[in-house]
């Protein structure tokens, strides 16, 4: 992982972020909060079997968090329901391919966690 909190590719997908929106009608959904910081991520999910055929997110947060939404919804795309709940936070972050530090975590994790909640 690189030491770069901001390196150029969480810039772009914060300024231009893959999967932006709202799918409707979807097959699952999942709005979370992170109550330290203020960051809102909301995910829909539509399915094609056991498959994600399509993932959309939308909300307001940091870079981080923003950013790994993007980069998760694109990544989920294809995958089926048993490999992303296989997923652990650890995998996440390196998805996300940058250090982050203890205090942001939470920040990177975000939207991983309300994957999770339309994965079940």
């Amino acid at each position: 992982m690189q030491n770069t909190l901001y390196r150029e590719e969480i810039l772009e997908h914060y300024r231009q972020p893959l999967n932006f929106g709202t799918l409707s009608p979807s097959d699952k959904s999942s709005r979370q909060l992170n109550p330290f910081c203020g960051d809102e991520i909301a995910m829909s999910v539509k399915f094609a079997g056991n498959k994600v055929s399509e993932i959309m997110f939308d909300g307001a947060g940091c870079a981080i968090s923003v950013a790994a939404s993007s980069i998760l919804t694109d990544f989920a795309k294809g995958k089926t329901k048993s490999q992303l709940t296989k997923m652990s936070d650890y995998d996440m972050l390196k998805l996300l391919g940058v250090d982050v530090s203890e205090t942001r975590k939470k920040c990177a994790l975000l939207g991983f966690s309300v994957l999770k909640d339309c994965l079940v």
